[in-house]
């Protein structure tokens, strides 16, 4: 375990990375000791500083999954990150890919949560109580790691490698889709990137919302009426360059795209 001036430390070379876009080595090889509870704290030494220049939680998100991801990272469950405000991305309008270290897309299906849901002993019946809507989404996901040679510790502490989010124009009431059953593509400047389906977020993306609701539980936290929730990715990440148009198409519950700006840094 590290103290708590390691911590800061670590926290402040995460957020320098970002900031001036030069990704850093992995934590453990400047932070040997550092373990789950470490990274966590750094994540949120870092979600407190955001907090303080006037944004705002309006979700969070599950990494981790897929069973292939946490057989690659040792580990027997998820983990998650923040989404905040002034991460949160629009259709329409052009975004600029050289701000990131080395971006990337994930699609999913996000929830809408309309009323807060219970943190621990959360069920996937509670879940789909407390959802408003379902909505496809795309998860901009970014490492401060260098060459995304990330490890558990760096994805925890780096907010679960999460860097923006955009949402579709689609609300659907969960009743209303088969939420095990949603074909995902993802199309990059016309050609197909990859192909998936909603039953790759741990068999069922409302499993994932409620192991969330569950875990953040244990650090004081709730997710509430009007959060979005991003539960995992359905297919592969796709790397995003400059000039790059996205779209990813959900049987069913319709699309979302994102274009970014030509220019290169």
């Amino acid at each position: 375990m590290l103290t708590l001036e390691d911590r800061v430390a670590a926290a402040f070379a995460l957020r320098t990375a970002e900031r001036e876009r030069a990704p850093i080595a992995p934590l453990v090889h400047s932070y040997p000791g550092i373990d789950v509870v470490d990274a966590y704290e750094i994540q949120l030494i870092n979600i407190r500083e955001r907090l303080a220049e006037a944004t705002s939680v309006v979700g969070h998100k599950v990494g981790l999954s897929s069973l292939a991801m946490q057989q690659m990272m040792g580990v027997d469950e998820p983990d998650y990150g923040h989404l905040l405000a002034d991460m949160q991305r629009h259709e329409g309008a052009l975004a600029d890919a050289t701000q990131y270290c080395a971006p990337r897309f994930e699609p999913e299906v996000g929830f809408i949560l309309g009323a807060d849901l219970p943190g621990e002993g959360c069920t996937e019946e509670d879940v789909l109580a407390a959802t408003e809507a379902v909505t496809p989404a795309l998860e901009l996901i970014d490492s401060r790691i260098a060459n995304w040679k990330i490890g558990l510790m760096d994805t925890i502490a780096d907010n679960a490698s999460s860097a923006g989010f955009v949402l579709g124009a689609a609300r659907i009431k969960p009743a209303d889709i088969d939420l095990l059953n949603i074909p995902v593509t993802l199309w990059r400047n016309g050609e197909n990137m990859a192909e998936g389906n909603s039953d790759a977020v741990l068999g069922n993306p409302v499993t994932a919302v409620a192991w969330l609701a569950r875990k953040v539980a244990g650090f004081g936290v709730h997710l509430q009426a009007g959060h979005v929730i991003l539960p995992g990715s359905c297919t592969r990440a796709i790397d995003i360059r400059p000039g790059d148009e996205f779209v990813a198409e959900f049987g069913g519950l319709g699309s979302v795209s994102m274009n970014f700006d030509g220019s290169a840094a």
